[in-house]
């Protein structure tokens, strides 16, 4: 506006020193696109160099020469658009998508590359997209969202791991990807907030992660954060909403229930009285649905504040955050919150000198419960509890307390007389919800510095060095309380306590984790004539120190909050603690070269060398290449005449990448103190070397009308060798932990493809965009003295895939005596009768025993898949996003043991279609206290764990800026999830990255209300 005004001043003392007059009309208006407000928009009066740019909100203001002035406005991607003022002082503009002339830079390795260069098996994640997940985690928002990258929420309680892979399980340890933010790397992202992310980009192939080497085998997701513009603008965001578990299957009531425990006594053959008969409408009963009294309505809140602004040297962004989630299960100790703040500002102090901060701070707690169906398992134990039990006892019960109100052994009136023969076989949910107290929390301090040279005044040449700091500091605390009813059990200083948590113990633990990180690089970047040239040259430095203690107490007498501390627990000999702490470094070179003829042929090689302190001198250092190329065929001169087709550009990559998740020091043989001696506790393999994964990769991008129609398919084929392995030594070599070897292949095939359709040009504006990727994993080898590596249902074995599901197959139910003593003709006398499940005879020899094992199942997804539809309609917009997957099985324990278990435990309604005669069913076979073939590890709990999920839909509605006298822009929304699921598990959630599902903690439907305002 300065260059403006001294224009203006000099044409109006120009015009009154010749006499003459001139004209002078301001024009003011709002330039936006389909998304809202455009900044930064060039707004010029045609044939002049009088012009304004556009501010935040999109706003202008512009003194034109007359009233025939024609303004252009234009900006880059966009079509630009010409018109004649005709006297008008207000003229608002909705420019259109230029589509076919977009090429965006994208951040790489170490750099910003143009996407039509681009020659690996890169994806730039849409972050509009991103912005209608109204989720805590960045990879959550990304579920969907890329071909060939599979997210799976762990489970659904809140603040729980999400779990990210590229490309699939490429090795038997450590499968996560690597994260770059603003140029430092980590391996996990929680910490970040959704609202501060200003582009993604995954680097799927070798080609354009090797620049990472030594950490980028599962794959490298770069992640720039915010940062200010010329101009000023504060946005205000937030949402909250409800929770609620669906889906939950019918447990049987107890009239149901105690007919089924009537009949598996008498089909387990017991002699005697049956005492489920007798104890049929008992008035002591109770009728419970233990899922309904689990479950409630949980909460969630997030508030995101954010201000930036900037000059044409210096802009600033400063933001914060607020997320709480407060679980589906009863009692809220099932809690998280994220408190952070960020601040990012650079400046450009000198022509050629660019100094900057990107910071941010993050704090955050998590009430952890037993979400996966680990102990004290409550999801598990509500499917568990047989309903006649009532969850609180009566008041009038002598053995009732106000701190202990909750049902614990069944009918209890003493420590020796309880009905543990009948209904024990389980804990009460709610009690357990109720006194579960564990909490953990996190201070993150995650940030760089960074300065940039030119160090020629064309800016062709560059230097930067970027230092970065990772600090954590952990806290973790536990305190399990004594409850429930004396079983007369125990050690003889804990006699009249009750069973549960016999003593009372505190847990706790304290640590930190420091990584430091100083990587310096060289750019070269050159165009001249029909040639472009690119060159990185660097060093990165990587350090960490982590540390921690614990301790452990016994027995507390007060269990008051106030005396949750180690000090009031018991005696001494009540009292554990330990510590240790730990450190690693690595040292890199890297370098890349891209050049460019022409727009139509394009090379990239990359090189990095690593050193890592986790292996031994002779095997420090691992060399990981690249080399990709590209041919833009639309470029050719035989296609210029060829306007349907707008880019079609073929892509080939080779490289390498590496592995080095292992424990630290693993090379080295650790000794421990017994007594008076030191005995080795594992022996070192100073031959340890890197993992390393070779990867192949063949793409094509192409577009359609002006690119309106946009894809890309791939086909990538990864092997991973040399796996780093722990393997178990004989028993006779001593009590020694498993030693690290290098052994054993994986390869991951599969193709990956992603189309979509815009169409910006009529009122009503949409974008359908679709990805799909499948895979094949398999392994090729492992260590000769390792032909296969067994896990408690699971089987690793060379020609099947990675943790395959190992057991027996069904071939249905024995139906009379005669099918029994046919098919085990080789069993002397057998115990099973009909009704028991009858298992495939593998060899044939009329005996079943481990040789008819077979290979059951495949938890490895083959088809992964995600569908986006976003339309507007003037102020309306509409979003949905479909996810799922295919060709994946889950071992559902919880089947097992709520439907086919000996013990009195309830059950689903399923079981009231169980075989009770021949010919009533030849899949579910008789309730039974004794075994019916269920124990076997088999088939029957292995299920199709496919899914197809509604997992967000977005409604919203935008004020009319000019309606706002200069509010700004205000949005307002209301927000869905996992509304809908198609899938044929019968488990709680058929997406998990368990491959035992215990009973895991359910994602819920969501529905969510927000409101975004910015000024």
């Amino acid at each position: 506006m300065m260059k403006n005004n001294l224009i203006f001043s000099l044409l109006m003392i120009w015009a009154i020193c010749t006499g003459g007059a001139v004209y002078a009309q301001t024009v003011t208006g709002v330039i936006t696109d389909a998304s809202g407000a455009l900044p930064g928009v060039s707004v010029v009066e045609k044939g002049t160099s009088n012009g304004a740019v556009t501010d935040f909100n999109g706003e202008y203001s512009i003194e034109v020469s007359n009233n025939d002035a024609v303004l252009v406005y234009s900006f880059v991607g966009y079509q630009s658009f010409e018109t004649t003022i005709d006297g008008r002082t207000r003229i608002d503009v909705t420019l259109k998508e230029d589509i076919a002339e977009l090429d965006e830079l994208v951040v790489v390795g170490y750099k910003s590359q143009k996407e039509s260069t681009i020659t690996g098996a890169v994806s730039s994640v849409d972050v509009g997209k991103l912005e209608t997940r109204r989720v805590s985690e960045v990879t959550q928002a990304l579920q969907g969202q890329v071909a060939g990258v599979n997210i799976t929420q762990s489970t659904g309680a809140p603040g729980d791991e999400v779990q990210v892979r590229i490309r699939g399980n490429g090795t038997i340890g450590n499968n996560n990807p690597l994260y770059i933010i603003d140029g430092i790397p980590s391996r996990e992202i929680s910490f970040l907030n959704p609202a501060d992310i200003q582009s993604m980009t995954v680097l799927k192939d070798a080609a354009a992660a090797s620049i990472y080497g030594s950490r980028a085998a599962g794959g490298v997701i770069v992640i720039k954060t915010k940062e200010g513009k010329q101009g000023g603008q504060f946005k205000v965001n937030y949402f909250g909403g409800i929770q609620k578990v669906i889906n939950l299957p019918t447990m049987l009531n107890t009239d149901q229930y105690m007919q089924t425990v009537e009949q598996a006594w008498d089909n387990a053959g017991y002699e005697g009285v049956n005492p489920y008969t007798e104890d049929i409408g008992r008035s002591d009963f109770g009728d419970v649905d233990y899922l309904d009294e689990l479950f409630e309505l949980g909460r969630t809140h997030n508030l995101n504040i954010s201000a930036s602004g900037g000059n044409e040297k210096t802009n600033y962004l400063i933001s914060g955050g607020y997320f709480s989630q407060d679980g589906t299960v009863v009692y809220d100790n099932d809690k998280f919150r994220k408190l952070n703040f960020r601040s990012n500002i650079s400046s450009r102090v000198l022509d050629r000198v660019m100094i900057g901060a990107n910071v941010q701070m993050s704090y955050n707690t998590q009430d952890r419960i037993s979400s996966s169906g680990d102990a004290p398992g409550i999801i598990r134990h509500a499917f568990l509890r047989p309903p006649n039990i009532p969850v609180f006892k009566d008041p009038s019960d002598p053995t009732y307390s106000e701190e202990d109100p909750f049902t614990d052994l069944p009918f209890y009136q003493g420590p020796d007389s309880y009905e543990s023969s009948k209904y024990e076989y389980s804990q009460n949910p709610i009690a357990l919800a109720y006194f579960t107290d564990d909490e953990t929390s996190t201070f993150k301090t995650f940030g760089s510095v960074f300065a940039e040279y030119d160090i020629l005044k064309d800016k062709s040449l560059r230097f930067k060095t970027n230092f970065g700091a990772d600090l954590n500091f952990f806290h973790s605390k536990a305190f399990n309380q004594n409850f429930g009813d004396d079983d007369g059990n125990g050690a003889a200083i804990d006699q009249g306590l009750g069973r549960q948590n016999r003593p009372s113990s505190l847990s706790e633990s304290r640590g930190q984790d420091f990584t430091i990180t100083w990587n310096n690089s060289l750019h070269f970047d050159k165009e001249f004539d029909k040639h472009s040239i690119s060159v990185l040259l660097g060093t990165e430095f990587i350090v960490n120190e982590s540390a921690n203690l614990s301790a452990s107490r016994l027995r507390y007498d007060f269990t008051d909050p106030n005396f949750r501390y180690i000090d009031f627990g018991g005696t001494e000999r009540d009292l554990w603690n330990g510590g240790l702490a730990e450190e690693w470094a690595l040292f890199s070179y890297f370098a890349s070269t891209t050049y460019v003829y022409d727009d139509r042929y394009m090379l990239t090689a990359n090189l990095r060398a690593d050193a890592s302190s986790r292996f031994a001198e002779e095997n420090k250092w691992g060399y990981f290449p690249s080399l990709s190329t590209g041919w833009m065929i639309t470029e050719e001169e035989f296609m210029q005449d060829t306007d349907w087709l707008s880019e079609l550009k073929l892509r080939g990559s080779w490289g390498q990448l590496g592995n080095q998740e292992i424990p630290n020091y693993a090379y080295l043989t650790l000794y421990r103190r017994d007594a008076d001696r030191y005995l080795i506790s594992r022996y070192g393999n100073p031959d340890l070397k890197w993992e390393t994964t070779t990867q192949a990769n063949v793409g094509v991008d192409f577009g359609f009308f002006k690119n309106r129609l946009y894809g890309s398919a791939d086909y990538f084929k990864k092997n991973t060798s040399d796996i780093l392995l722990p393997i178990s030594l004989p028993q006779f070599v001593g009590d020694v932990s498993p030693t690290f070897l290098n052994a054993g292949e994986v390869e991951n095939s599969g193709f990956e493809f992603a189309l979509s359709y815009r169409n910006f040009d009529n009122p009503l504006q949409f974008e359908i965009s679709a990805n799909m990727a499948t895979l094949k994993n398999e392994v090729q080898s492992l260590h000769p003295n390792l032909p296969y590596i067994n896990g408690r249902v699971t089987r690793t074995q060379a020609g099947h895939p990675l943790n395959a599901y190992y057991g027996f197959v069904q071939e249905g139910i024995y139906q009379n005596q005669a099918e029994v003593s046919e098919h085990l003709s080789g069993t002397a006398n057998p115990p099973q009768q009909p009704g028991d499940i009858k298992f495939r005879d593998l060899d044939g020899n009329g005996i079943i025993n481990d040789n008819d094992r077979d290979f059951i199942g495949n938890p490895n997804p083959k088809l992964t898949y995600g569908m986006n539809f976003n339309l507007n309609y003037k102020a309306v917009d509409l979003s949905l996003l479909f996810q799922g997957v295919n060709g994946v099985d889950r071992y559902n324990d919880l089947k097992k043991i709520i439907d086919y278990d000996t013990r009195p435990f309830n059950y689903t309604d399923r079981v009231l279609g169980a075989w009770d005669g021949e010919g009533s069913t030849n899949t579910i076979p008789r309730v039974s206290f004794s075994d019916n073939g269920s124990s076997k590890v088999s088939d029957i709990f292995v299920e199709d764990a496919s899914y197809l999920r509604l997992k967000n839909i977005e409604l919203g509605y935008s004020l009319d800026s000019d309606k706002l006298s200069g509010l700004g822009n205000i949005r307002f929304y209301v927000s869905g999830q996992n509304l809908l699921t198609f899938t044929d598990y019968s488990g709680l959630d058929p997406e998990s990255t368990d491959l035992i599902d215990f009973g895991t903690y359910p994602q819920s439907l969501t529905v969510l209300f927000g409101v975004n305002a910015s000024f």
